[in-house]
C-alpha cells in the first residue's frame, strides 16, 4: 500500500482507529576512503535488501547518539567522524512476519509511518561485525553501491551524500 507520508494523514488515521505509529530513526551512510576512492558500507538484511545502518531514537538520545549507538550495534564500528549534513526520507509500511509479532506483543502500531535522518560518517577501518539483524555486508565504491542498494529512498540518500562529500574534497 502506498500512502503519502505526512503527519496530517497519520493523525487522521490514528483518530479513526487505524493501528498506526509515527517513528523516527537515525542512520549512518558509513564510508571509508581507500586509494583515494570512497567505499560505502551496505548491510544485507534477511529479507534480501541492502541498506544503511539505522535505528530508532531512544528516550534521552540526540540524533548523533542514536547514529553512533546503531552504527556500533549493527556494524561493530565505533571510530567514526560524523558530518553535519543530513538527508531525510519518509516511507510507509505494514509490519509483517517477526516484526508484526514483536509489535503485537509490545502493543505498537502495525502500520508504520517512518521518518529517517541519515548523516555521512567516515571511518578508517574496514572490519565489520554484523549484528543479528543482518546476513552480510559489503564495502563498495559509489557507483556499485548505488546499483546495489535496494530502495529508491536509499539511492536518493546515497546520491545526496556523495554530492555533499564531493563538494567537501
Amino acid at each position: 500500500m502506498r500512502l503519502p507520508v505526512f503527519k496530517p494523514l497519520y493523525f487522521v488515521m490514528k483518530a479513526a482507529g487505524f493501528p498506526v505509529i509515527w517513528e523516527v530513526s537515525v542512520g549512518a551512510v558509513l564510508f571509508r576512503v581507500e586509494n583515494g576512492v570512497r567505499h560505502y558500507l551496505l548491510l544485507h538484511y534477511p529479507s534480501g535488501h541492502f541498506d544503511f545502518a539505522k535505528g530508532h531514537i531512544e528516550k534521552g538520545e540526540t540524533e548523533e547518539m542514536t547514529l553512533r549507538r546503531e552504527t556500533e550495534e549493527e556494524t561493530g564500528i565505533t571510530e567514526i567522524s560524523v558530518f553535519r549534513f543530513r538527508v531525510s526520507i519518509r516511507y510507509f509500511y505494514i509490519a509483517r512476519g517477526n516484526e508484526r509479532e514483536k509489535r503485537l506483543r509490545g502493543d505498537k502500531g502495525l502500520w508504520i509511518f517512518k521518518q529517517v535522518h541519515f548523516y555521512p560518517a567516515q571511518t578508517i577501518g574496514n572490519q565489520v561485525v554484523i549484528s543479528h539483524e543482518h546476513i552480510g555486508s559489503l564495502w563498495l565504491p559509489y557507483k556499485e553501491a548505488l546499483s546495489r542498494v535496494t530502495f529508491e529512498n536509499a539511492r536518493l540518500v546515497l546520491r545526496e551524500t556523495e554530492a555533499f562529500l564531493s563538494k567537501q574534497s
